[in-house]
């Protein structure tokens, strides 16, 4: 089935999602991570559309969804997650699986505290919701940047937009580098650039400290609905690194969990392996 491209008025701002598959189909939210958009799923999807009815939103300040100022528009996790709830709202969507990747495991795990009962099941692949999983790398950067933001912080956390850390994000790990497309960087990259737009992105970088201290809470919610999970992780990730896939099996102990030869992005090399993961988890 054709994926189709969509934009949808959220509290005024324009949410870009893409679409396929039959809307009277089991639905699938594909959750992006960072710095990239729903055009990370752009192979996945079609995997997907004859088993499921999947939607993969670009949150404001991403992809091809409006990227207003810092002055216009507060760059949170809560306030992602508000826009992509009333978007899902808006296309009448009362039951789903979440793919969460990165930046979509906070997205997600938000949608699932806010609306346990809306979320039938979790594709959770390279996202943390345990301190176990930060790699040596991203807490040598974050963890000084939230205890204060100045200066020196964020000059460190400046290095996560620069063009060599986007392209190295999608290629570290990767069984054959070389079968991981350009495109990705080249798409991600420019948008990082826009002027102005490294501020949001830093917001959000040290807003990123709100979700580690949801965590405990976020547990509780996995023990007490135990949705029906697959754990599909790229085991050469620096940065999400392989304990923060094993965390959540204490508290999801049902849970599939399944290694990828793969870094922080799997899906160049491995969407036909994760999408017949998905179809047989949620058959």
């Amino acid at each position: 089935m054709s994926t189709t491209y969509n934009f949808a008025t959220v509290n005024g701002r324009q949410v870009f999602y893409r679409e396929a598959g039959d809307a009277a189909s089991p639905t699938i939210v594909l959750l992006h991570g960072f710095p990239s958009s729903s055009h990370m799923f752009r192979d996945l999807i079609p995997l997907l559309a004859d088993r499921f009815h999947v939607i993969a939103p670009d949150y404001i300040g991403f992809g091809q969804s409006d990227a207003p100022s810092v002055a216009e528009f507060d760059y949170s996790f809560d306030n992602l997650t508000a826009h992509v709830a009333q978007l899902l709202d808006q296309l009448g969507l009362t039951s789903y699986i979440l793919y969460m990747q990165d930046f979509g495991g906070p997205v997600g795990f938000r949608l699932f505290a806010n609306n346990p009962s809306a979320v039938t099941g979790f594709v959770i692949q390279n996202t943390n919701a345990y301190m176990a999983g930060v790699g040596e790398m991203p807490a040598q950067i974050f963890l000084p940047l939230w205890e204060e933001r100045n200066e020196t912080t964020e000059a460190a956390a400046r290095g996560f937009l620069a063009a060599e850390t986007t392209k190295f994000q999608y290629q570290v790990g990767a069984s054959n580098p070389a079968a991981i497309s350009p495109d990705n960087w080249m798409v991600d990259q420019p948008l990082l650039d826009r002027p102005g737009h490294d501020i949001a992105h830093l917001n959000l970088l040290e807003n990123y400290k709100t979700n580690v201290a949801a965590y405990d809470g976020w547990h509780a919610l996995f023990r007490q609905y135990q949705p029906k999970t697959l754990i599909a992780w790229g085991k050469h990730d620096p940065f999400f690194i392989p304990a923060g896939a094993e965390a959540f099996l204490a508290d999801l102990p049902q849970a599939k969990l399944v290694w990828l030869d793969a870094g922080h992005f799997v899906l160049d090399e491995n969407a036909a392996t994760v999408a017949a993961e998905i179809k047989v988890t949620f058959a």
